[in-house]
């Protein structure tokens, strides 16, 4: 603790001080709150998409052997592949907003841009289109659950910032500026005193030397 000096002028800026931060201490708490509020709220947002992702990963599970069907990779008499699937289903584009939520900005999900299927309508097999539609809803809902991994992440460091200033100022803050102004406080009033009983003996002195004449 740094050495305060024991005046009128410091203890009315010790008591500015204490005032300042049990103003603001109140908002830090409630954004603590709103911030624990949020992560609760991802979080639980995160499970239901992680769900999902396994419920879409399950579904495609069914017929993912069929993509080893070669006349994907390869058409008949040489051709090219009937269709590109790794084109098809990888995002051009994945398109995020931002949201401020309790002092921290976290990414908002808007939407992937996929590029349009290129096949050979002739030769592709009837599974195809939707397999592709699959694919790409298995694509965007984990590219949703990242998001929403980072949002959690973004959340968690602005909570841990914000409950370091809730503790600096409760157990340091305000305890040290109540101590100081208990010092000062005491010290002045010890001056006070002091100067009271000095006042008194000079008065008496006065007194004695004025009767002695």
């Amino acid at each position: 603790m740094a050495k305060i000096k024991l005046t009128k002028g410091e203890l009315k800026r010790q008591r500015d001080a204490l005032g300042q931060f049990k103003r603001y201490l109140p908002t830090l708490q409630l954004k603590k709150q709103q911030l624990q509020m949020k992560i609760f709220e991802a979080q639980r947002s995160l499970s239901q998409q992680q769900e999902e992702l396994k419920q879409k990963k399950d579904l495609i599970a069914r017929w993912v052997g069929l993509l080893a069907d070669p006349s994907l990779k390869q058409g008949p008499q040489g051709a090219g592949p009937v269709c590109d699937l790794q084109k098809a289903v990888l995002p051009l584009d994945i398109m995020l907003g931002q949201a401020n939520v309790a002092g921290a900005y976290v990414p908002v999900f808007n939407k992937i841009m996929c590029p349009a299927v290129e096949r050979d309508p002739f030769l592709a097999p009837l599974w195809l289109d939707r397999g592709i539609e699959q694919l790409k809803a298995y694509v965007e809902c984990l590219v949703r659950v990242q998001v929403i991994e980072e949002e959690i992440r973004c959340l968690g460091i602005e909570l841990r910032t914000t409950t370091q200033r809730v503790n600096l100022f409760e157990k340091v803050k305000i305890p040290e500026c109540q101590e100081n102004i208990r010092k000062i406080t005491i010290y002045l009033g010890d001056q006070q005193a002091n100067a009271v009983g000095i006042s008194k003996v000079a008065k008496k002195k006065i007194e004695l030397a004025t009767v002695g004449r």
